[in-house]
């Protein structure tokens, strides 16, 4: 097809229904950790009359050793294995199941399980009751997301390379927004149930909002143009993704890459979640294979097919990058929002100390975050100190300690050595900061150290390690929180 046969995105319409896709695969992560304090007073009191967003607002005291739960720890580690798991599993799945019917299903299932959660404002039951059944809505919400992402991530590997930063900003704007909507529900004056009830009511309207867009895209003839183009070029590959891998994509031959390489890729993260890589791959002549859609391309009939990349030569040359994501989300994750969404103000306004940890721990993690990874669209040092990198990423342990060593609570060893909110501020900025620059930079610097060939297996093993330092940072959650 020819650029004079491509359609134009009428009014952006394409573009619009992407970023709105992209913010709805990351809110419910975003709204189960902001409501933290919501959560952890319903299974302190048990009753729902007087919980609100910011906990308790009968005025009884809570008693923090109370914490039998160990709801923070929980919540992280459940919503990062069905990450993992499906990082492990995907391929079978997305061979089995059309992608329609992956990404309507999942955001269903999510519509479900979020109207469930809201429902569960108004009814009373024990705190055991309670736990299991928000535990088990994490798991499944967690795990239709995962197939959401990763099956958006393969149709977007049909569309022009701006797309796909639509959807990333989608993505990065789902932390901020739903930390907006706590603030603003806090702030709207209702009493606590209701405030908890409109909270929860938000993601319920953003998944349908996300169900209606997905089901105008076929009718856009713009989507329509690509995909089909898809098929011409693969007609017998279905589209799919790698853990959320983006495919090439050679746009109608306009950027075809010259011979320094595949062109800048792309990756952003947000809240220790997987959003994607895209990298253009080598395009040639006749009879040469082109990768596309997550898979190679099939070889000409009668000839030999093409020389799959080995696993273990493309880690030789990435083990160092692949460590250090390992090791940047096993810092954030374990203290995060573990340890940071219990972390309580010493001010003496109600106010402030109401609005403390939505203000402090999540929108200023989510922003910080958000500018970290926009700074590598400008500086990607230490690319050619690449030594330099590990020992940057292990200096991010020292916010470990930092950060249990504020205000958090219960504490029954550890002492208190930051009381001023102040502290704990500038210790968030600094660690929501490095986790978005490094996060970002690991997985750019990834496939410019393989060959092009090898650069789709390059971001499928940084993906997986990416999810394994999830996974890490939820498990040793646990041992820092008993250490506190």
């Amino acid at each position: 097809m020819t650029r004079l046969d491509t359609p134009k995105d009428r009014y952006h319409a394409v573009g619009i229904i992407f970023f709105i896709l992209g913010l709805g695969t990351l809110l419910p992560w975003n709204f189960f950790i902001t409501a933290i304090p919501y959560f952890q007073a319903r299974l302190t009191m048990g009753d729902s009359l007087f919980v609100g967003l910011v906990g308790n607002s009968s005025g009884a005291q809570l008693d923090p050793a109370q914490d039998n739960f160990n709801f923070n720890n929980w919540l992280t580690l459940l919503s990062q294995l069905p990450l993992l798991l499906f990082t492990l599993l995907n391929s079978f799945l997305y061979q089995c199941i059309p992608d329609k019917v992956r990404i309507l299903s999942s955001m269903a299932g999510i519509l479900l399980l979020f109207i469930l959660t809201t429902v569960l404002v108004k009814i009373e039951m024990p705190p055991h009751c309670f736990f299991s059944i928000t535990m088990g809505s994490v798991w499944f919400i967690s795990s239709f997301c995962a197939i959401l992402q990763g099956t958006l991530f393969g149709q977007l590997g049909t569309l022009p390379q701006s797309y796909s930063t639509l959807f990333l900003s989608g993505q990065g704007m789902a932390g901020t927004f739903a930390a907006s909507a706590m603030l603003l529900s806090m702030a709207s004056g209702a009493n606590a149930q209701t405030s908890a009830l409109s909270y929860f009511i938000t993601p319920c309207a953003g998944t349908l909002i996300s169900i209606v867009c997905y089901l105008m895209l076929p009718r856009m003839a713009f989507f329509q143009h690509y995909l089909e183009w898809s098929c011409q070029r693969d007609p017998c590959n279905e589209l799919e993704t790698k853990a959320g891998l983006l495919s090439s994509e050679e746009q109608n031959g306009d950027q075809l890459e010259g011979p320094q390489g595949p062109e800048k890729p792309i990756l952003e993260m947000a809240n220790g979640t997987v959003k994607t890589l895209e990298i253009d791959q080598e395009c040639s002549g006749k009879g040469a294979s082109a990768l596309h859609s997550g898979r190679a391309t099939s070889a000409p009939k009668g000839g030999p097919g093409p020389e799959r990349p080995s696993v273990f030569s493309v880690l030789q040359k990435i083990w160092l990058l692949a460590f250090c994501i390992v090791m940047v989300f096993t810092v954030t994750l374990s203290v995060f929002p573990a340890i940071t969404a219990t972390v309580t103000s010493t001010s003496e306004s109600r106010q402030w100390r109401e609005f403390f940890t939505p203000v402090c721990c999540f929108l200023l993690f989510n922003v910080m975050d958000w500018l970290g990874r926009s700074a590598t669209s400008y500086c990607l040092w230490p690319e050619k100190r690449l030594w330099l990198l590990p020992l940057l990423v292990g200096l991010r342990f020292l916010f470990v300690p930092l950060l249990m060593l504020c205000q958090a609570e219960p504490r029954t060893h550890l002492p208190v050595l930051f009381r001023q909110d102040a502290w704990f501020i500038i210790f968030m900025l600094l660690f929501s900061l490095s986790n978005g620059y490094f996060v970002s930079l690991t997985m750019c610097l990834a496939p410019k150290r393989v060959l092009p060939k090898e650069s789709e297996l390059a971001g499928a093993i940084m993906t997986f390690f990416l999810a394994l330092g999830l996974s890490c940072g939820a498990g040793l959650s646990f041992l820092l929180k008993a250490l506190l």
